[in-house]
């Protein structure tokens, strides 16, 4: 037991800087906006300190348009075809590209990793643009929630309060449902605070779950699992719109690109879920697989731990 003990405590040292920066998304923007029939003017500009092109960020125009430094020469057919942002996903987790049509008309795409080319079809008024954003989005949603290891260490907490029962159902979809309001208000502009205190509350519900499942007694947040859940869900949701702004949304698909994100976060959550169930019934067979239950718990409240001075710290900085 002490050894396990020592162990997971010097993972954690030896992990915690890579930890302390993991939850954070960088983004690229590109605008393209048309000039004259045919002619586009591209440029970057980069969120970050440091532009795309310092992080081999690297666009590929459709064939049919030709490439002078910046600017793009499509020709009657106008800017059609494939579009790709080659290095996507390293150095900026998402490049989002606005095009701004002759008649004032605006698109905005979101690439990815996982989507790092979008079909032009030569203007703003194409109908398949839906579907674009609803798969870019969804995507995005899955690897926020995947690369957020703050809200994945809560909902791994909740797995070791509740356990593979019954009661798990309604604590994951009282987590869920409470972020999803929360995010949808803050992305609309309905609910808005700063971030310090939203990211320290969120390292503190990681504390509160962990203390609480090493607990032995009978105490509110084993009675009534499902209500924590959602009071901190409340909390996550504002975190989650926070990268949701950063990443951007685009002004005419804005309830398809919310439910998308949405729904792409509920897919991740799920995955992690499954995932852990899967190796819960793999380890479980092992003689000593219970005693690894508290060293788990050490290691989460303690990474939480560390989060929460950082975080306390920066809402006064």
């Amino acid at each position: 037991m002490n050894g396990l003990l020592r162990w997971a405590c010097a993972a954690i040292l030896a992990l915690l800087p890579a930890w302390a920066h993991a939850h954070e998304m960088t983004m690229a923007e590109m605008e393209v906006r048309e000039m004259v029939r045919g002619d586009f003017l591209w440029q970057w500009s980069a969120v970050s300190d440091k532009r795309p092109e310092e992080l081999e960020l690297r666009p590929i125009f459709p064939q049919s348009c030709r490439v002078d430094e910046k600017m793009l020469h499509c020709g009657d057919g106008g800017l059609r075809g494939t579009l790709e942002i080659v290095g996507v996903g390293k150095g900026y987790s998402a490049a989002i590209v606005k095009i701004t049509w002759l008649d004032g008309q605006t698109r905005v795409f979101t690439l990815t990793g996982g989507q790092p080319r979008i079909q032009l079809f030569g203007g703003a008024e194409d109908e398949r643009g839906n579907a674009e954003i609803a798969k870019a989005y969804s995507i995005l949603g899955v690897e926020h929630i995947l690369s957020g290891f703050d809200h994945l260490m809560f909902v791994i907490g909740l797995l070791f309060l509740v356990g593979f029962n019954k009661r798990l159902l309604w604590t994951i979809s009282a987590f869920t449902l409470a972020h999803s309001i929360t995010l949808a208000l803050s992305s609309l502009g309905l609910l808005t605070l700063r971030p310090p205190p939203v990211e320290a509350t969120i390292a503190l519900s990681i504390m509160l779950v962990s203390a609480e499942a090493m607990n032995p007694k009978l105490t509110l947040s084993r009675r009534f699992p499902a209500a924590v859940a959602f009071l901190f869900g409340l909390v996550h949701g504002l975190g989650f719109a926070g990268a949701l702004k950063e990443i951007g949304l685009p002004q005419h698909n804005l309830f398809m690109a919310l439910l998308s994100f949405n729904l792409g976060v509920e897919a991740g959550q799920l995955l992690v879920v499954a995932a852990a169930f899967v190796l819960y019934k793999l380890l479980s067979r092992l003689p000593r697989f219970g005693l690894a239950r508290k060293p788990a718990l050490y290691a989460i409240g303690s990474v939480a731990a560390y989060w929460s001075i950082g975080r306390i710290v920066g809402i006064f900085y």
